[in-house]
């Protein structure tokens, strides 16, 4: 027998899923974010351009800088520092 892929969305049917009413809308790809911005990772299942890896998914990170189209945030798990990199459609600003 061969062995299964292990892939980056392996298991993630449920976790990806969109509501049921979820409209397409232009708004989450034009929008703009300036450094030390603080936004949560929630990526849109719509779009898998630029989409960080779903273990990132509900974390709140600080805008460190652009790359391209993209942000890069750095986001704490536990007592490590991580540095992704996302498109704008996958991000949400962190409401104060």
């Amino acid at each position: 027998m061969v062995r299964s892929s292990r892939g980056l969305k392996t298991g993630t049917r449920r976790k990806l899923k969109s509501g049921l009413r979820d409209k397409f809308t232009v708004t989450p790809y034009l929008r703009e974010f300036k450094q030390e911005d603080r936004v949560t990772v929630m990526p849109n299942p719509a779009s898998h351009n630029g989409m960080p890896h779903i273990r990132f998914k509900g974390a709140a990170g600080t805008v460190t800088g652009k790359r391209g189209d993209a942000y890069m945030v750095e986001v704490s798990i536990g007592n490590k520092k991580k540095t992704i990199t996302a498109r704008p459609e996958h991000l949400a600003p962190v409401k104060v």
